[in-house]
């Protein structure tokens, strides 16, 4: 297992494998459809016998959020994984993590809602995701995966942003994403932190006093509203560094686009046979994946906002990241959403048409 290897895989499971390969110490989890996959190839793997990560089915998902918080104090590397109402009982958790400036991957792959929803994909969790979802100013590191194999080289790279930024990293998939198989190129298997590593590299870690350093408490709690503060804006320029530093995107057939669609996860797979269908009838499309939403991919969607004539944003909601694409845009060109919602995935052929009607006969 420690050479590169092609496999046919779920989505949940290439993710789940190359967690393992990432060098994850620890997954806490809860089923719910459609990721439970996820626990349930680390649970058959049995991964504490090829690293010695742990696996563990928690009583909740409140308590698997919990159990993060943990294993993250002590500069461990540790994940969780949901789907949307399971997210929405993490969300205080992640708030806890986010002020402690503790680093994980949550994973959700995103079900129609609100409420218990449908179990069929949707992308309705954009502003939980982005906008904080718990209380208070803090951001997520957000990936967008729209391939299986993105969902396998999301894993280490989510670990790596995490322990960066000493951020969580929240992976923004989907059913259809996580249920869907293609063939994955799986990384080498990394090594596990030994606890000289963590002694090291995590100096905020809370692994006891040492005759070297003293011992590490870690809260998100403040009562002095002047500190507090200190705080805050300290966690703002984190952020602005993020943004600085991590906005990923990738453009196809924007060169000499006249239309552009902006679309994340599934709806840009579908989008990108959208640009061949619009081609082939002689209108010029293009489409701009944003591969973080947090950070959003602004400048290079304004930019391309200075030379065509409409933006149509393509998302599996009623309509949340058209608002961060109007924010990009302005009012340089007109930006018209197409969405569907409750778990229907839209067609090619329909998002032509929406571009059709909302924006070049519009």
């Amino acid at each position: 297992m420690s050479m590169k290897e092609l496999r046919l895989m779920k989505g949940n499971e290439a993710f789940a494998e190359a967690a393992i390969r990432a060098g994850a110490d620890g997954y806490f989890g809860y089923p719910i459809t459609p990721q439970s996959e996820v626990m349930e190839y680390l649970m058959a793997e049995k991964p504490h016998e090829r690293t010695g990560m742990i696996v563990l089915q928690a009583e909740s998902e409140v308590a698997a959020i919990n159990m993060v918080y943990g294993g993250a104090s002590c500069g461990k590397r540790v994940m969780t994984s949901s789907s949307s109402p399971g997210m929405s009982l993490k969300q205080e958790g992640i708030s806890y993590i986010a002020g402690a400036e503790l680093p994980c991957v949550i994973l959700n792959a995103v079900r129609g809602g609100p409420g218990l929803g449908t179990i069929q994909p949707s992308q309705s969790d954009y502003f939980q995701s982005t906008k904080g979802g718990g209380h208070g100013d803090y951001r997520l590191i957000v990936l967008a995966p729209s391939s299986v194999q993105e969902m396998a080289d999301f894993a280490p790279l989510a670990f790596d942003l995490a322990f960066k930024y000493r951020n969580p990293v929240l992976i923004l998939s989907d059913g259809a994403i996580g249920q869907m198989m293609e063939k994955v190129e799986l990384q080498e298997q990394r090594p596990r932190f030994t606890e000289e590593e963590i002694r090291k590299n995590t100096p905020w870690a809370t692994m006891g006093k040492t005759p070297d350093r003293e011992r590490n408490i870690i809260t998100s709690l403040n009562l002095d509203s002047h500190v507090q503060e200190e705080h805050n804006i300290h966690l703002q320029a984190k952020y602005r560094e993020i943004e600085k530093n991590e906005t990923r995107w990738e453009t196809i057939q924007c060169d000499d686009a006249e239309y552009i669609l902006v679309a994340y996860g599934t709806s840009a797979r579908l989008s990108q046979k959208a640009v061949d269908i619009a081609r082939a009838k002689g209108i010029k499309l293009g489409l701009l994946r944003p591969i973080t939403l947090f950070p959003f991919p602004t400048q290079p969607i304004a930019e391309l906002a200075n030379r065509v004539k409409g933006i149509l944003s393509v998302e599996m909601s009623a309509g949340q990241m058209v608002e961060d694409v109007r924010l990009a845009v302005g009012d340089k060109v007109k930006v018209a959403h197409f969405g569907r919602m409750g778990g229907i995935i839209p067609s090619p052929p329909e998002i032509v048409e929406a571009l059709e009607s909302k924006l070049i006969g519009g």
